[in-house]
């Protein structure tokens, strides 16, 4: 049998290194949700519970801070993919030279820190609320609308990306032939370049409203006294972690993989090998297709729920916090043996006379160093020539 040479399982090693630190922090998260140590840990595993899941659905602070940044990005959405379906078919439509200075001038928010990106957007809106006089409460001073802007100035340059990428690959000569056969220049965009560039607008919709939801650099500085969701759980690691971290860690992995599995089955199930193959088989069309796929994720989301909402740790907790409180006790109780007690010497007295000294008859030391309150000195000489 003909041994493999060790450089040949480098390339396996290396993809084993490279998922497991890319999936190892997804999966220790999603374990430590579902135990009940107060603390986010895998070992010592104490209980299965899901109480860190109504934990979370109880906190109000991170449910507002999450419809913040769910209003935020739709509104992130409907201003950065007009910008940059713009600034892309711009692109595509001027000189090289001209291209060049446009491109340069699009993609530079991408390079600037979101520090001062947040920084300077709260800065210039106060010098224009400062302007017009307006009032604290005006939205030249709202979070919202300033986080809102502040964003759309960089993941604009993100949708150009996406655009660019698709626009590159459009024939023109569409275009040009729907204007030549009488159509309007809108009539030509909205029917010919329109759902061409409908994949890369699906596509760039996603990646603004998820860079939208993360962001942090920008967002800290432009929400000024409200929260998003990334701020609430920024303070939530500054101030103590607890596992209800880790349950808002599960449900964004859950939506995630729920949302590509279906936009994968949809890919595979229009491709044309996948077309042969349930030509002949009813059953596998239906149980293959998207709408099906979709349902059926949808029955085992709701079983989960369910599941979490109507499991009972109690009885376990119960029985971990007492099977704690015996083992300290036993340990205070070891301790109390291992360390042994060190009498005291009991204090001496000296057995003082009538007056003040011993059985001896002898006058006890004065702590002063002199006997001079001794009842001998406490006599009245007569003055002299009396």
């Amino acid at each position: 049998m003909k041994m493999k040479s060790p450089t040949a399982l480098i390339p396996g090693l290396y993809l084993t290194l490279f998922f497991a630190y890319l999936f190892g922090p997804l999966i220790i998260m999603v374990i430590t949700a579902f135990n009940s140590s107060t603390f986010p840990r895998v070992s010592p595993w104490e209980c299965f519970t899901t109480d860190w899941f109504g934990k979370l659905a109880s906190d109000d602070k991170l449910l507002s801070g999450l419809g913040n940044s769910l209003l935020i990005g739709v509104g992130v959405v409907c201003v950065a993919i007009p910008i940059g379906l713009a600034a892309a078919i711009t692109l595509s439509q001027v000189g090289p030279k001209l291209r060049a200075a446009l491109y340069t001038i699009f993609i530079a928010p991408i390079l600037v820190p979101g520090v001062v990106i947040g920084l300077s957007t709260l800065i210039f809106w106060d010098r224009i609320g400062t302007l017009f006089n307006a009032p604290y409460e005006s939205f030249f001073y709202d979070g919202t609308f300033l986080t809102i802007f502040g964003q759309v100035t960089f993941i604009a340059a993100y949708s150009m990306l996406v655009f660019l990428s698709r626009i590159q690959r459009f024939d023109i000569t569409l275009t040009e032939a729907a204007l030549d056969m009488g159509a309007t220049p809108t009539q030509a965009f909205v029917k010919v370049l329109l759902p061409f560039m409908a994949p890369a607008i699906g596509s760039a919709t996603v990646l603004a409203f998820l860079a939208s939801l993360e962001n942090y650099n920008t967002t800290v500085f432009t929400i000024v006294s409200s929260s998003t969701f990334t701020t609430v759980l920024s303070s939530k690691v500054r101030y103590g972690l607890d596992p209800s971290i880790s349950a808002v860690a599960v449900i964004i992995i859950a939506i995630t993989l729920i949302g590509a599995i279906i936009y994968e089955c949809r890919n595979r199930y229009y491709t044309k090998g996948w077309a042969h193959v349930i030509a002949e088989r009813p059953a596998l069309k239906i149980a293959t297709h998207p709408g099906t796929v979709a349902v059926i994720l949808g029955v085992l989301t709701l079983a989960a729920v369910l599941f979490i909402q109507n499991h009972d740790s109690s009885v376990c907790t119960a029985q971990v916090l007492e099977e704690k409180r015996a083992l300290q006790q036993q340990l205070m109780e070891q301790q109390s043996i291992n360390t042994p007690q060190q009498a005291l010497p009991a204090p001496t007295m000296p057995n003082l006379g009538p007056l003040g000294g011993d059985e001896g008859g002898a006058s006890a030391p004065s702590p002063f160093g002199n006997n001079i309150f001794s009842p001998e000195n406490l006599g009245t000489s007569a003055p002299e020539g009396n």
